[in-house]
């Protein structure tokens, strides 16, 4: 398939018209490979090189239809992720596993890019707000960087599993996973970086309570997309920062990874 606007937007109302009316529990547990073949054509029209303006055609042709697209697309990513995160706990070379993930190298890379963004030492503490069953960034950054982690997820299920996982991969003792979100901050320990993850939400939110809540000089980064259809099908966007908020580094993407980190700093 070619980049012109006629194939893509053709692509994007088949997927639609297929997916728009499934339930979640259809999208999440229903056997059909077809389910699978239209996230991977989402992949590959995410990692197309797309003009801007072509982009903006699309999202003013096609408006809510993105976001009927984009919820098929978050929802099969969990169900990868959930799916992930049981191979895991099933195997005798749970880390083996871990590192046959598509993805592995891009989580590594923006490890090595949060790790130095946020000028971070080993025994810092690393709090990732949106943890999931699978926590991957935490768990490279611990593992690779010798840091303290500590994931919020506020889905209970979900965060028992990322335990069982965490305890499979020997990293029970090293991140703890809380039950709840955002409002969960402060914690008692110092937090030398609070990671947003691009699920988590609603973002405004979190970033007004963490303005309230962090101490002066507290980083924080989250990710973002920021060029070609891969900004529109990915659920991340950039926030309304409030004024304590200071965004000092912002590191693009090269290969393997697709997304800017954005780092901030509050200012009080």
């Amino acid at each position: 398939m070619d980049n012109s606007r006629e194939l893509i937007i053709n692509e994007l109302l088949q997927i639609y018209s297929v997916t728009k009316d499934l339930d979640d529990q259809t999208i999440m547990y229903s056997r059909s490979n077809i389910l699978r073949t239209f996230f991977q054509r989402l992949d590959y029209l995410a990692a197309l090189d797309v003009d801007e303006l072509l982009v903006e055609e699309i999202v003013y042709e096609l408006g809510p239809i993105i976001d009927a697209i984009v919820r098929f697309r978050n929802l099969y990513s969990l169900r990868l992720e959930l799916e992930n995160a049981r191979s895991i706990l099933a195997s005798r070379a749970p880390w083996l596993v871990l590192e046959e993930f598509a993805h592995f190298s891009n989580y590594c890379r923006l490890a090595q890019i949060e790790y130095r963004g946020a000028g971070l030492k080993p025994g810092n503490t690393v709090v990732f707000i949106g943890a999931g069953p699978l926590p991957m960034s935490l768990i490279i950054l611990c593992h690779q960087y010798g840091l303290r982690g500590v994931g919020i997820e506020r889905e209970p299920d979900r965060a028992e599993l990322a335990r069982r996982v965490l305890q499979k991969l020997g990293l029970y003792g090293q991140i703890r996973i809380l039950d709840g979100n955002h409002f969960l901050l402060p914690l008692k320990e110092k937090s030398d970086l609070v990671m947003v993850a691009a699920a988590a939400g609603p973002r405004e939110e979190i970033f007004s309570h963490l303005a309230k809540v962090l101490p002066a000089g507290t980083r924080v980064s989250y990710r973002i997309y920021e060029k070609g259809l891969r900004r529109l099908l990915e659920s991340s966007f950039t926030p309304v920062l409030p004024e304590p908020f200071e965004e000092y580094l912002r590191i693009r993407p090269e290969p393997p990874v697709n997304n800017t980190v954005v780092f901030l700093t509050v200012r009080k």
